[in-house]
């Protein structure tokens, strides 16, 4: 979680969102992708920090199937980023802070755990949530 905040607080220098994941092996904890959110800094509305995130573990990997690895995000993936962890068969999703209007790991919708997916990786949640949520309300009240 510690890789994902840092790649957060890096959304500093752009108006993105402070949103940080990386895709790490599930065996060793190597980190084999990064992202950060980047919708704004590249006019892009998938450049979700968990998509981008897989992207680079993908391609660094060569091949789509990222079964073996963790995502582990600073929020709660929406329902694009957690259909895109379920399509790339990761074994497991970590979250820190949750989110209460778009979450679908559980909060606003439970993607991941859908008894009807064609993958459902394990789920752990408000990991380092405070942290996570500190990035978060800093980010919106210099906005307000």
């Amino acid at each position: 979680m510690d890789a994902a905040l840092e790649e957060a607080r890096a959304c500093a220098v752009s108006a993105d969102v402070p949103v940080g994941a990386v895709v790490v092996d599930s065996a060793t904890g190597r980190v084999l992708g990064r992202g950060r959110n980047r919708r704004e800094a590249d006019g892009d509305p998938t450049a979700h920090a968990e998509v981008l995130a897989l992207r680079a573990a993908a391609a660094g990997l060569g091949r789509w199937r990222l079964d073996g690895t963790t995502l582990v995000i600073t929020l709660e993936p929406c329902a694009m980023c957690a259909g895109a962890a379920a399509a790339a068969r990761v074994d497991r999703v970590v979250f820190g802070a949750f989110d209460d209007k778009a979450g679908a790991a559980g909060s606003m919708w439970d993607l991941l755990r859908d008894r009807a997916a064609l993958h459902r990786p394990e789920v752990l949640a408000g990991v380092r949530a405070e942290a996570a949520t500190a990035l978060l309300a800093e980010f919106f009240a210099q906005r307000r």
